[in-house]
């Protein structure tokens, strides 16, 4: 099994109806004291084809706060899959070591994850921090606890006389690595910007490693163009970065400033730091998803109500609105199938039973609903899918929904097209 990228696709909703794909459902949350629930990021694999996620919320250490998990799935003979549960977070005092994860994880060379928690607690109690970064690394000799290290605690600098988190704070995205290790993201709030209420319109960072730990650098604040809540430069990266071949950085917003309507920008580096140029400054709907290039250079993305293709110029090639049939509600990235020629994605909404469907852009670019969400009593198979997929090198598709499942805290699947 191979780690895809996640991407993001173009397309909407056409209701082509055809025959439901193979579906199953590989784990259940909450079968066991202490596992996770409402896991909302999608998934990676290593080598092995052992998966590995979160889930927001679960996992209440010793009966105390359920902050959320990372767990690894690996499959068994006879085709049944194990979990284990590699960190409960919330499980230092005051909750240092962040909680509710609502990203996914990315992992080096070594097999040491990384990830960000939504939230957490200063180290000296006295209120609410906004979020880390941390990395989870594998115990030597194998068998033993995971090792988990928070590498950077937003909201550490913050603006006299206010409760702005210049650095930023609460994070969403999934990290990225660059070719010299160091980690880029972005956060939903704070910033220089002067978006909700002053709050700050979110930051584009990066973390280095180096002697002393990880040092963060903002590349860019959102909301420092325009006044009141217009945010011409746009607002509240929900999403993570993706490089381009040139080192570039591109990303969608999801709000900029009246209507919240958002936005796909792009970050260059150059002697005087980052800039950031908008490239597609308004369609309807918030967008939560990344983008994603296809070989020749075209980038795609969704929003809860479009999906969009804008060519290597950079111009609008393609748009077309999402509806309920195939799906509604599109969250998450998409995976971009190169031996198919076709695009595979999810939507939180919409198919037969509006709890969501994973479909296909197929290579005549009709979109085929490829399964329906809570086709089994009791919403067994899952329902409400936030994530994009990864594919296997068989092609078969694993997903996570946030809900349904033989308990109702969500499910790992897979679908075979």
């Amino acid at each position: 099994m191979k780690k895809l990228a996640l991407c993001a696709a173009l397309i909407i909703c056409c209701g082509y109806m055809f025959g439901q794909a193979q579906q199953n459902v590989l784990w259940s949350f909450g079968n066991t004291p202490n596992d996770g629930a409402g896991p909302q990021a999608a998934l990676i694999s290593d080598s092995a084809g052992n998966l590995y996620g979160t889930t927001s919320f679960g996992g209440g250490v010793s009966g105390g706060t359920a902050g959320g998990t990372v767990f690894e799935l690996s499959p068994q003979p006879g085709g049944t899959w194990s979990e284990s549960v590699l960190y409960r977070f919330c499980s230092q005092t005051d909750c240092t070591d962040g909680y509710e994860p609502q990203a996914g994880l990315v992992m080096d060379s070594a097999g040491n994850l990384y990830g960000t928690t939504y939230y957490s607690y200063c180290t000296t109690g006295e209120g609410q921090c906004a979020g880390t970064v941390f990395e989870l690394s594998p115990p030597s000799p194998p068998g033993g606890e995971w090792n988990y290290n928070v590498l950077y605690t937003f909201c550490s600098v913050v603006m006299n006389g206010s409760d702005k988190c210049l650095d930023g704070s609460d994070p969403r995205s999934q990290l990225v690595f660059d070719a010299s290790g160091n980690l880029y993201g972005t956060t939903v709030q704070g910033g220089t910007g002067h978006f909700l209420g002053g709050l700050g319109g979110g930051v584009a960072f990066e973390l280095s490693p180096g002697p002393s730990g990880w040092t963060e650098t903002v590349l860019y604040s959102f909301c420092v163009l325009g006044e009141g809540n217009f945010c011409s430069d746009g607002a509240s990266p929900q999403a993570g970065v993706t490089f381009d071949t040139s080192g570039n950085l591109f990303g969608t917003l999801e709000a900029a400033g009246v209507g919240s309507m958002g936005l796909v920008y792009e970050l260059s580096p150059g002697n005087d730091g980052w800039t950031e140029k908008v490239l597609y400054p308004s369609f309807n709907g918030n967008s939560y998803a990344p983008v994603s290039f296809d070989a020749a250079g075209n980038l795609y993305s969704t929003t809860t109500a479009y999906g969009f293709q804008l060519n290597v110029k950079h111009h609008v090639a393609r748009t077309r609105a999402f509806s309920g049939p195939a799906g509604k509600e599109c969250q998450s990235g998409v995976l971009v199938d190169i031996p198919r020629n076709a695009l595979f994605g999810t939507a939180a909404g919409g198919g037969t039973s509006n709890y969501g469907t994973v479909w296909e852009v197929n290579r005549a670019r009709q979109l085929v609903p490829v399964y329906n969400f809570c086709s089994q009593p009791g919403c067994s198979d899952g329902a409400i899918p936030l994530a994009g997929l990864i594919e296997d090198q068989s092609g078969n598709l694993y997903g996570t929904t946030q809900q349904g499942g033989a308990y109702g805290k969500g499910v790992v699947f897979e679908v075979t097209p």
